[in-house]
């Protein structure tokens, strides 16, 4: 059994998570979580907080934003024209495939993601790839949408997407919350939450599913301020970066990778090297990890550059769990387009400047009559943006897009008058570092799976593991269980995730807590009832150490902070039982 098989049994026996509506067959792409998963879930994305928000809690601040938004919406972003994949479907049965990677996996060829549907049929063809279920013939390959389709209210014209990511509900909140944080740069807005994505064909697990949650962040900044005051804590960090011209890893520090201009801006830098720790912290070691850059032509439409923070798992080799795209104005500007909505930051001027200015004029008689109805908010939108941008498109294009309104070179004019300017007005960019919650409680799982002499140990970080405690008598006797039950009712009221357990031998429930990953182990036994001392069970290591009631709380607070080792406290108190008997 690969490793792989023995984490997904582990997962669906104990619960953390397994394949949803099960009792119909299940649907590929939609994961249950059971109480220790969900456990595990919000340690995790609560321990991401602490690295993206908490640390920064004068600048980033966390919203929550509606999972089903207007169409509008998503054809502003771009998601309706490009968030696309290609599917090709078998004549004889029906199932439906993702071209590049059915012709991947039947092929062995790489960087299939650059190629447009004409060249994947031709592919197709070529190597004479037939369906992998029936053997049929396969179809020409089409461009297939996967965001998830409905409608908002009872009118079937008024549709809705449920979001492919948390980032578009950020960029339409900006507006209000640069106003909350006193207009003030950088902003960082980040979001928690469940985002769709209607996959062709999910077969791996729980890496690709159709359902899943985002931790996401998007930072805001002024394009002519671009530096990050914040890089000295990252700068001398190594990491391994890919780039997309070589498959050799380079291993650079922060401050290399910027000067050599691997990374382009510095808060994309910082971003990746917090990243780095975050994803360290939970277990998994920072020589698993690297960051992959994106090929221009797979970069996604609104970014110049991107990195995927890749770990190595033993079933796919390195998979994806964060990417960190410099999405430019590419948004922002979008948004302002399609709602007519100022989205500008301001920075004020040490002195007033007088200065030659464009002014955007419609002509009205013009625009009137062929408009009619839509004059009003089309002139509206128009009125709010940079006009110098506006120029730039008439220039070039001869038009500009407003909405699904072409403005076409005579309906305006552009006029240039003497002004005193008291600051500068522009879009800001944006830094985004994303997350995907359920590959990394996956990874974080493989990387905890151990064996040792014949037993599961789930060696979690004590501080995302979804049960602190366990408190157990030694044997079946009524004096210690009452005991037991007291120790463990203290805890669970000091605030500790706690189990108690009095079935079975005390080896069969340690075997029970080692599994799902209980750092330590607290035994009643017949010394707790004449000097009110416990043993105290490390996880990893099986050692064991003696201390009194009293001090449970405290030594258990600072084992799950990481304040405190357990060797430590081994060195502090002595070894008790079995293994002070070996090591003696």
């Amino acid at each position: 059994m690969s490793k792989y098989e023995k984490v997904i049994e582990l997962a669906k026996r104990r619960g953390f998570f397994w394949p949803a509506i099960e009792i119909y067959g299940g649907v590929r792409g939609f994961l249950d979580f059971g109480p220790l998963g969900v456990r595990l879930k919000q340690s995790i994305a609560n321990k991401w907080r602490k690295f993206f928000i908490d640390r920064h809690q004068d600048f980033i601040v966390e919203i929550e934003t509606p999972i089903i938004m207007p169409e509008i919406v998503f054809k502003a972003s771009g998601h309706l024209e490009h968030f696309t994949d290609y599917i090709v479907e078998c004549r004889s049965c029906g199932r439906k495939y993702r071209a590049d990677h059915l012709i991947e996996e039947e092929t062995k060829l790489k960087g299939l993601e650059k190629l447009n549907a004409e060249e994947l049929t031709k592919l197709i063809e070529k190597y004479e790839i037939r369906c992998p279920e029936c053997g049929g013939e396969l179809s020409e390959v089409k461009k297939f949408n996967l965001l998830f389709k409905t409608t908002i209210g009872p009118y079937s014209d008024n549709i809705g997407y449920a979001r492919p990511e948390t980032a578009q509900g950020m960029f339409l909140a900006f507006k209000r919350m640069y106003e909350i944080m006193r207009r003030s740069l950088p902003l960082g807005i980040a979001q928690v939450g469940k985002v769709f994505r209607n996959e062709i064909s999910p077969r791996q697990g729980p890496i690709r599913l159709r359902e899943f949650t985002i931790m996401e962040l998007e930072l805001f900044f002024d394009p002519k301020e671009p530096s990050c005051p914040l890089l000295d804590r990252v700068k001398d960090m190594r990491i391994n970066i890919m780039r997309y011209s070589s498959e050799k890893i380079l291993n650079v520090t922060i401050e290399e990778a910027l000067i050599s201009r691997i990374i382009s801006t510095e808060w994309l830098a910082y971003f990746m090297g917090i990243g780095q720790e975050f994803v360290e912290s939970l277990g998994i070691p920072k020589e698993k990890q690297v960051f992959v850059e994106k090929a221009p032509e797979e970069l996604a439409h609104y970014a110049v550059q991107t990195f995927d923070q890749c770990v190595e798992l033993s079933r796919w080799g390195l998979v994806e769990v964060a990417g960190y795209a410099y999405r430019t104005d590419y948004d922002l500007t979008r948004h302002m387009e399609y709602s007519g909505a100022d989205l500008r930051a301001f920075k004020e001027y040490e002195k007033p400047i007088i200065k030659r200015k464009k002014i955007i004029k419609p002509k009205l008689n013009v625009i009137g009559p062929i408009l009619k109805s839509k004059t009003k908010e089309v002139v509206a939108r128009l009125s709010s943006l940079d006009p110098a941008y506006v120029a730039k498109e008439l220039e070039e294009k001869g038009f500009i897009e407003i909405g699904d309104v072409r403005v076409t070179k005579d309906m305006v004019e552009i006029e240039e008058i003497t002004v005193k300017e008291t600051g500068r007005r522009f879009v800001p960019h944006v830094i985004e570092p994303s997350f995907g919650l359920e590959r990394l409680v996956y990874a974080t799982l493989e990387y905890a799976y151990t064996e040792k002499e014949g037993r599961i140990v789930l060696k979690l970080p004590p501080d995302i593991a979804p049960i602190h405690v366990a408190v157990f008598p030694l044997i079946q006797n009524r004096e210690l269980i009452k005991r037991a039950k007291e120790i463990y009712s203290l805890l669970v009221r000091k605030g500790f995730m706690a189990i108690y357990d009095e079935s079975g031998s005390i080896g069969k429930r340690y075997a029970r807590a080692d599994e799902i990953g209980i750092p330590v182990a607290i035994t009643v036994d017949g010394k707790t009832l004449e000097d009110n001392t416990v043993t105290m069970r490390d996880r990893d290591t099986w050692n064991q150490i003696r201390v009194k009631v009293e001090e449970i709380s405290k030594i258990l607070s600072a084992v799950i902070s990481g304040r405190i080792s357990f060797k430590e406290l081994e060195m502090k108190y002595g070894l008790v039982g079995r293994y002070a008997r070996e090591n003696s």
